[in-house]
């Protein structure tokens, strides 16, 4: 009888103790020690604790599902940093950051994860197994820091798997080396940064598989789901974040992962079958030989199931016949018949059914042009090999791959690809035999009604245009929608003064509104002003073949008798410089708009030098050309003196200097070279003024230096670039300069290189911007010590106040 009582003490004591080792929380006064402790979720779904992989007797701590009874651990924080013992400790420091703590109070493993202070820090298991750090004093929804921006082998639902593009954090897997140890392994799974991103599964720095790029409601590479659907895939692609997440069917209590493996070489996701008590393989990828990137080489596609597994596409042969009849594909494919670029009827485009769409890492996207846009954009370029539609499930956008087409093959449920091609001999044959009937009697009539719209149209241009402009006439024919004078004269009230909002070395701009409510921007050419009808005509025809958000947008223009006017989309916020250059407006742009700033300007150049239909080179690239619609959006005006060329062709020269004295690279000014390099030397002042919100010319500097260049390059050589910095962004008392502040100072110095060679392309400047790669060490700027002003050059020089463009003509 004495036994029972002590054996229910004993049992009583136990329970309890149990118990009170699982907690919801640590904190500076409850800590987590390994010996048996656990934190566990609100619900009881996850619980965290010190644990042994395997056969390992290596202690880690790590997170996983508490009430599945065979562990499967989806989180772990040390895992490249293993315990011998069982004496160590979790707990928040004093400063608010995780560490784990060793027996000598060293530190094994940091979450770092915080910066600063906190009152109260705790660290709490969250219901979808998120570790997280945040105040207990302040809103739960503020973390300092959580597990989901760590992973490690394992995807959970509502986990992202991509980049936040502001902080430069990857989201990405690495599976474990084995089973017994949770160390980072070669096999990986990331989102890959590409104008249409898709998610890569790397081994070591090889592709191993590759996703395809999103479609709408799923990736163009996965399979045609006939099953259940066991979640909802999400892809978020903005200018902020680019990544994957997928979230359980509502109303679903199943649980499913997805994790690499490297044992196997796969990533899988799997399911828990409470049934069976065990994780099934649910999908495993690569699922089939098709599956391993690129196995049947450019312009090859791989075909499941069936022997041999590669062939061509259509109009297009093996580049070795040898070693595709020993199956060796790697060579690819090349085309049967020859093809001409831009000579009418050489090429083409054919429509490919059912493909996973080619690697996009060489693409170009936009996301409203139509279809038939998309195939002239492709067609007008003769690096362009294939085009379709970026929303395969709304028919919308568009996708254009330059050169080879790579890791194609056939899927259940795949796209539409138009692929460039020549035009077979048969097919021609066909078109000649259809047309030999009427082409002669189908020639004379277009003679006749060409020769009539010629003579009449020379007519109107005789009488539109000024006598001194009549040697223009070789101009390419205007584009635009044509207003007629009285709209334009309604619409800005008589060019009233009221409604006069800048005034440039063009001449002045009106705000106005039509008939229909849209407001607009109206830039009249002056009679006194030096940028004349050349200038007015190729801003026109430049500004109608260019569409991209990044760019001001012109609506159409109107030519009457004297009068030559450009109607754009109007822009509330004005110009850049005058936020900037201004002691209050500047207060008004903190760093993250002037970071958002910077980096529309990049992508609007990136456009202009290597995704339009023409390498646009635009020479007089500067804060007042730089507009801001009523959002704070960016986008680049005044095309009047940029200058077009060829895709090949990267440089030119020019006996009529035109542009901004203080942006000019020191080859064009001096030499009348220009190339893109020219674009990206003025960035670089730019980029630099938006900093320091100081302009590079007419202030005086400290140390004796006479403009923003200068002054920049002597800070960073005494390494003092808080100096730099817009005063109203330091004196914000909260304010801790960011890591890309200064790595947006180093890009500009680079861009600022004495010779042009040495600058980066804008392709480059963008990736700078968006990850954290190591940057080349800058050489001192091309400084222009002074300007060479003579009596023949003022007579030959042009300009006005306030920065205006100038046209110089300088014999050479």
């Amino acid at each position: 009888m004495t036994i029972l009582p002590i054996l229910l003490f004993t049992l009583s004591f136990l329970f309890f103790h149990q118990i009170s080792s699982a907690n919801d929380t640590i904190t500076q006064s409850a800590p987590l020690h390994d010996d048996g402790s656990t934190i566990t979720s609100k619900s009881g779904t996850f619980e965290l604790s010190f644990f042994n992989p395997g056969s390992s007797t290596n202690r880690y701590i790590g997170i996983w599902y508490k009430k599945i009874s065979v562990r499967r651990v989806v989180w772990v924080a040390n895992r490249d940093d293993p315990i011998k013992d069982n004496s160590v400790v979790l707990r928040i420091s004093k400063e608010g950051n995780l560490v784990l703590l060793a027996k000598n109070q060293t530190v094994v493993w940091s979450a770092n994860s915080t910066t600063k202070a906190t009152k109260n820090p705790v660290a709490q298991l969250l219901d979808s197994g998120n570790l997280v750090v945040r105040d207990d004093s302040e809103d739960e929804e503020r973390l300092l820091w959580q597990s989901f921006d760590y992973p490690c082998d394992t995807l959970l639902p509502g986990m992202k798997l991509g980049y936040d593009l502001k902080s430069g954090l990857e989201r990405k897997l690495t599976a474990w080396k084995n089973w017994d140890d949770p160390s980072t392994g070669n096999l990986s799974w990331a989102m890959e940064l590409t104008s249409d991103p898709e998610l890569v599964l790397w081994k070591g720095s090889e592709k191993y598989h590759r996703s395809g790029p999103w479609v709408g409601l799923g990736f163009s590479g996965a399979p045609l789901w006939r099953g259940t659907q066991l979640v909802i895939q999400n892809m978020v692609n903005t200018t902020s974040e680019v990544y994957y997440s997928y979230t359980l069917i509502q109303g679903t209590s199943m649980i499913t992962i997805t994790f690499v493996n490297q044992t196997l070489n796969v990533r899988q996701r799997i399911v828990w079958v409470q049934e069976e008590n065990k994780w099934k393989p649910f999908q495993t990828v690569p699922g089939d030989s098709c599956d391993y990137y690129n196995t049947c080489g450019p312009f090859g596609y791989c075909i499941s199931n069936h022997s041999p597994n590669c062939d061509c596409l259509e109009g297009f042969e093996p580049k070795s016949q040898q070693g595709w009849d020993t199956l060796d594909y790697t060579q690819g494919c090349v085309r049967s018949d020859p093809w001409s670029c831009k000579v009418k009827g050489k090429d083409g485009f054919r429509k490919i059914s059912g493909l996973k769409l080619p690697d996009t890492t060489h693409s170009w996207v936009d996301r409203n042009m139509k279809l038939e846009d998309c195939e002239s954009k492709c067609m007008g370029n003769c690096s362009c090999t294939a085009y379709t539609t970026l929303n395969a499930s709304g028919g919308s956008g568009c996708v254009i791959w330059y050169g080879d087409l790579f890791d194609l093959r056939l899927s259940d449920g795949g796209q539409e690809l138009y692929v460039r091609m020549a035009h077979t001999d048969s097919k021609k044959k066909t078109i000649v035999l259809a047309l030999s009937i009427t082409l002669p009697i189908v020639l004379c009539a277009l003679l006749l009604i060409f020769c009539v719209y010629y003579r009449i149209r020379k007519k109107r241009q005789e009488k539109t245009m000024p006598e001194e402009n009549k040697e223009e006439r070789t101009q390419e024919d205007l584009e635009l929608p044509i207003y007629d004078l009285d709209t334009i004269v309604k619409a800005t009230n008589n060019f009233s003064i009221d409604n006069k909002i800048g005034e440039g070395g063009y001449g002045p701009v009106y705000k106005g509104a039509l008939a229909t409510g849209q407001e607009i921007a109206v830039k009249r050419l002056s009679g006194s002003s030096t940028q004349g009808m050349i200038e007015f005509k190729n801003e026109v025809i430049l500004c109608a073949k260019l569409q991209h958000r990044n760019l001001v947008r012109v609506l159409g223009c109107c030519i009457e008798g004297d009068e030559k006017m450009l109607v754009y989309e109007y822009m509330s916020n004005n110009s850049l410089d005058l936020f900037l250059f201004d002691p209050t407006q500047s207060k008004i742009l903190d760093w993250s708009k002037r970071f958002d700033i910077i980096c529309a300007v990049a992508r609007g150049l990136l456009y202009l030098h290597q995704d339009s239909r023409l390498r646009i080179i635009h020479r007089d690239l500067k804060a007042s050309n730089i507009l801001l619609d009523q959002n704070m959006n960016a986008k680049i005006s005044d095309f009047g003196m940029a200058r077009l060329r060829r895709g090949d062709q990267d440089e030119g020269n020019t006996n009529r200097i035109v542009g901004t004295y203080g942006y000019m690279a020191p080859e064009y000014a001096i030499d009348g070279l220009f190339s893109t390099k020219s674009d990206v030397f003025s960035f670089g002042i730019l980029l630099l003024e938006i900093i320091s919100g100081k302009k590079n010319k007419g202030l005086t500097y400290s140390g004796n230096t006479y403009n923003l260049m200068a002054h920049a390059w002597r800070l960073w050589n005494e390494g003092n670039l808080n100096e730099l910095i817009d005063e109203c962004l330091r004196d914000s008392s909260s304010f801790i300069v960011p890591t890309e502040m200064f790595r947006c100072i180093h890009i500009g110095l680079l861009c600022l290189q004495r010779h042009p060679d040495d600058r980066p392309t804008i392709t480059s400047v963008v990736k700078m911007l968006n990850n954290e790669n190591t940057l080349p060490q800058p050489k001192e700027p091309g400084f222009l010590i002074h300007e060479v002003s003579t009596d023949r050059e003022r007579r030959d020089t042009t300009s006005s106040i306030n920065e205006a463009s100038v046209s110089l003509l300088k014999p050479r």
